[in-house]
């Protein structure tokens, strides 16, 4: 499954993370086009990540 931008507001804490330049560049121009926040786009990309992260492997 493709990761689709969307608009969302929930209940939130502020966090410090600190992002490449270069990052922060693509983030921006992707922002831009789909008319969402960058605390939005950041809070989907990682709901993203974590839904379909490999299970850990066993030792």
């Amino acid at each position: 499954m493709a990761f689709q931008i969307k608009p969302d507001k929930k209940e939130s804490e502020n966090k410090t993370i600190r992002f490449p330049l270069p990052l922060i560049e693509r983030i921006n121009s992707v922002i831009w086009e789909n008319d969402v926040t960058f605390s939005g786009f950041v809070i989907q990309a990682c709901e993203y990540a974590l839904d379909n992260m490999e299970p850990p492997k066993k030792k």
